[in-house]
This record gives C-alpha cells, structure tokens and sequence, in this order.
C-alpha cells in the first residue's frame, strides 16, 4: 500500500505521511463478526494501572478474525479488502461456498475475487493455510500457530514474513522477523505469502495528537520528575542519574535485567534473536 505526505499547512502536517487506503474496497464492516470492545486504560480487574501510557483514543468496536483456519477443503472468495482500527495489517471478509463469512488477515497479492482454501490439498499461494509439514523448504509463511488448534500466535503484523527452514522429524525450524530460530510443531497451521499493508513500517505521525487517537497518553520522563515520583528525579538543572544505571520508576534496573520468568516453549528456540 503506497503512502502520501501532506502540504506543510501546519507544524503538524510538516513531514507526515498516511496510508491512501488504495487497496481497500469495503468502508464498512460485516456486522456479523462485529464485537464490542470495552477500554480498560492500562487497568487491571482490581483498578490499578498495570500497563502505564494508555488510556483515550478512538472507540473502535472489535473485527473476529479467523486465526484457526479451520475449514478444511472447503473454498472461499474474497469479497472485500478491509481497514481494520485494531491492527496494523487489512484483512480480507471471506465468503465461503457453504455460505459462512469470515475475515483473514489479508496477504500482499490476494485481491478480491480470489479463491483461498485451507487443508493438505490447498495450492500454494498467497492466502492458502496448511499444516507446515505439508509445505516445502523455503516457503515464506505468517498467521503461524504455536500450539495445534489454539489458532495463530506469529507473524501476524503488517508486511509481517517468516520462512520454512526445514524439517526435523515432528518438528519443523522456521525463521522468524526478528531472526530468531524455532522449532514448532508440524501439525500447527500456517498461512502462506507475506501479511499485506506492507508499508504501514514508514507512516510518520507528524503530531502528537495523532498517536492520542491510538489510545497511547504521553510518556515522561524520570528525569523531568521530583524524587518522590522517580528515582531519577530532583536536582537542580539538568542532573545525571547519580546511581549505578538507570532505574524504572519503582527502582528496578530499566536496561539489560532480565525480569521475563522461562517458559515451557523456550526449550524449542535454536537461535535468540539478535542484532
């Protein structure tokens, strides 16, 4: 999807850029697969902020997605190109010839009118879902499960791509985004092509309101703080963080402290991502 850029009428305009929405060709959504979507502002069930910086943006109401894949053998057109508020990928309103819709998300090169399929007898092209067993060595995938029938996990942003490494008895090694190596199941699900809307990566915002719509409030930082309220706070002028490294605002180590516990699936990473 190309991008446009805006005459300088403002300081905001100044340097931003927009997508022209040239591959969308439905304005508003299927209302069977509508859901409402109720805001929490980074709270919790107890009220308190556990995730910092949210809160406002635009209401949005909730597109279900079909990340399972589910219906083997039986195909689909697509119907329509859509927006959706809640991702940064389009995706794709299917109708299937048993007469269900359902929305995917939408690879670079499916276009309306196409057919898609899921199973072991799908074709391989853009938009088609099988099993990674059934793939060849090389193939570019996304939409990838981590657990058979839990639905998608991976891969699932704009222009989002991972490939097919190979095949090592029950499980098969794919290269993920970020370069890291994994193992997964070959019995999980996986969408072949690239995810669409892939140039979504150089939108520039060009004002603070903008990111406001997305629900994202304002971050501040330590330093512009008093010392009740950050560890980096206080002083007068511009003052260095006078501690061993920079700290979080409740005192943890804020660069390089490992803090994520290890889970059950770490086992299967080949190689870390890296820079």
């Amino acid at each position: 999807m190309a991008l446009k850029t805006y005459r300088p009428t403002s300081p905001g305009r100044r340097g931003m850029t927009g997508s022209t929405f040239a591959e969308i060709t439905k304005s508003k959504p299927e209302k069977s697969l509508l859901k409402p979507l109720k805001k929490n502002a980074g709270r919790n069930n107890q009220g308190r902020i556990s995730v910092r910086h949210r809160g406002g943006g635009a209401k949005r109401r909730l597109r279900i997605i079909d990340f399972k894949r589910e219906k083997y053998g039986i195909p689909g057109s697509v119907a329509a190109i859509e927006y959706d508020p809640n991702r940064s990928a389009n995706i794709a309103l299917i109708y299937y010839v048993d007469g269900e819709k359902r929305y995917i998300l939408s690879p670079q090169g499916l276009n309306v009118g196409d057919t898609i399929e899921s199973g072991e007898n799908a074709e391989l092209k853009p938009g088609n879902a099988m099993a990674l067993g059934q793939m060849p060595s090389g193939t570019l995938i996304h939409n990838i499960e981590m657990e058979k029938g839990k639905g998608a996990q991976m891969v699932r942003s704009a222009g989002g791509v991972a490939q097919l490494m190979a095949k090592e008895g029950e499980h098969t090694l794919i290269r993920l985004p970020s370069g890291e190596m994994r193992r997964v199941r070959s019995d999980c699900m996986a969408t072949l092509g690239q995810v669409g809307n892939v140039e979504h990566q150089n939108i520039k915002m060009g004002k603070a309101g903008r990111i406001r719509w997305l629900g994202r409030r304002p971050q501040v930082r330590g330093s512009a703080m008093n010392p009740n309220d950050h560890p980096h706070g206080g002083g007068e002028g511009r003052s260095p963080i006078g501690m061993p490294g920079p700290k979080t605002p409740w005192g943890k180590p804020a660069l390089g402290y490992k803090t994520r516990k290890p889970k059950a699936s770490d086992r299967l990473i080949v190689k870390r991502r890296g820079k």
